[in-house]
C-alpha cells in the first residue's frame, strides 16, 4: 500500500518590504533569499557600503548559522562601549543549527539598536523556515531582498542590461546580445565582463568593442554555432563548430542552443501579432520575437520540422545514446544549415 503523501509545507505570505538587490538598504534584519550568489553578494556589499558611508566606524562581523556557538548573535550585535554601528552577516541559514534558529527567532522580538543583521538563505532547503516565516510576518522590522536564479536567456539579457543601466552607460543591442551569448553559461563571468567594459571603455559600447574584448569567446560560443547554422551558412557553421570543439566546448550545450532557437522559431512561426503582444503572450522579450522572425527567413514548415526532429535525436545522442557525440552534433549542424534531412 503506497504511503500517504505529506502535505506541502505552507509558506507565510510576506508582509515585509521587498527590495531590489540593485538598490539594497539597511534594516534591523535583512533577509537575502534565493540561489543567485552574484546578486546576493551585490546586495550584501551594497548594504555594507550604505552603512559605511553613514558611519566609517562600522563594525562588520561574519558568522555561520551552521557552525554556531550559542550566544554569538547577541554578543556581536550588542552595542559596544563607543556605540559604533554593527553589521552582522550570517551565512548558511538554509542549514542552520538548532541553537542559531532558536536565538535568531528570539532576536527578532527585540532587535538591537544600531545593528543590522543580514541573513543569507539560498533556498536550498526548508531548514530555517520558521525563522523566515516569522521575519516575513513582520516581526523584527525586516526587509527581504530576493535573488532568484538567473537561468533563461531573457533573464541573463535583463541582468546584463541592468549592469549598464546602473552605471548609466549605453550599450548597443547587438553588443549586449553578443556579450550575453559569450557568457551564457556563467553569470559570474557575465557580471565581471560587464564591469570590465564599464570600467575600461569610454563612451558607448558597440558590438565591435565586445568583439575586441571577447571575440574568441564569442566565436566559440554555442549560440554562435546555432546562429550560423540556422542562417544556412553551412561552411561557416562547421568551421565555428570545429573551432568551438577544439577549444574544449561540450557538445551538449551546442545541441541545447540549436534546439532552443529552433523551438523559439516554431513558437513564432505563422503568427502575425505585433512583436510586443506576441512576446507578452508566450513569455518572451520583444527582441527575441524579432530575432526569431528574422531567423525564419528561408525556412518552411517542413524544413523546420525536420530540424526539430534532428535536434531531438542529437540531444539524446550527446547525452549518452551514441558513442560519438561529436558526430551527432556535426550531423545536426548539417541538417540545420542545409535545411534538409541528413544525406539528402
Amino acid at each position: 500500500m503506497p504511503s500517504p503523501r505529506r502535505p506541502a509545507a505552507k509558506t507565510t505570505k510576506s508582509t515585509i518590504p521587498q527590495i531590489s538587490w540593485r538598490a539594497p538598504q539597511p534594516a534591523p534584519v535583512v533577509l537575502v533569499s534565493g540561489p543567485e550568489e552574484v546578486c546576493a553578494e551585490r546586495a550584501t556589499a551594497g548594504i555594507r557600503d550604505y552603512l559605511r558611508a553613514e558611519d566609517p566606524s562600522l563594525e562588520v562581523t561574519d558568522i555561520r548559522a551552521d557552525d554556531y556557538a550559542p550566544g554569538t548573535l547577541l554578543a556581536v550585535s550588542s552595542p559596544s562601549l563607543f556605540g559604533e554601528p554593527r553589521l552582522v552577516r550570517v551565512s548558511g541559514v538554509e542549514k542552520c543549527s538548532d541553537a542559531f534558529l532558536a536565538e535568531a527567532i528570539r532576536y527578532l522580538e527585540a532587535p538591537q539598536d544600531g545593528a543590522t543583521i543580514v541573513l543569507r538563505h539560498t533556498g536550498a532547503s526548508v531548514r530555517g523556515k520558521k525563522l523566515l516565516d516569522t521575519l516575513r510576518s513582520g516581526v523584527g522590522g525586516g526587509i527581504e531582498i530576493a535573488c532568484p536564479a538567473v537561468k533563461r536567456d531573457s533573464d541573463r539579457f535583463d541582468f546584463a542590461a541592468g549592469e549598464f543601466q546602473a552605471a548609466k552607460r549605453r550599450i548597443a543591442p547587438p553588443a549586449l546580445r553578443a556579450l550575453v551569448s559569450a557568457f551564457s553559461d556563467d553569470l559570474t563571468e557575465l557580471a565581471a565582463a560587464c564591469q570590465q567594459l564599464i570600467s575600461d571603455v569610454d563612451g558607448d559600447i558597440t558590438e565591435q568593442i565586445v568583439t575586441r574584448y571577447y571575440g574568441g569567446r564569442v566565436e566559440t560560443t554555442a549560440f554562435a554555432v546555432a546562429d550560423t547554422a540556422i542562417a544556412g551558412r553551412y561552411g561557416d557553421a562547421l568551421i565555428t563548430l570545429r573551432h568551438a570543439l577544439a577549444s574544449g566546448a561540450d557538445p551538449v550545450p551546442m545541441v541545447a542552443a540549436i534546439a532552443s532557437k529552433l523551438r523559439t522559431m516554431a513558437r513564432v512561426a505563422g503568427s502575425r501579432e505585433p512583436s510586443g503582444a506576441l512576446a507578452a503572450r508566450i513569455g518572451m522579450k520583444d527582441w527575441q520575437v524579432d530575432r526569431a522572425r528574422r531567423d525564419l527567413a528561408g525556412w518552411t514548415e517542413s524544413s523546420l520540422g525536420v530540424a526539430i526532429q534532428a535536434a531531438a535525436r542529437a540531444d539524446a545522442e550527446v547525452k549518452g545514446a551514441s558513442r560519438d557525440a561529436v558526430f551527432a552534433v556535426e550531423r545536426l549542424v548539417t541538417v540545420v544549415a542545409t535545411r534538409a534531412p541528413y544525406g539528402a
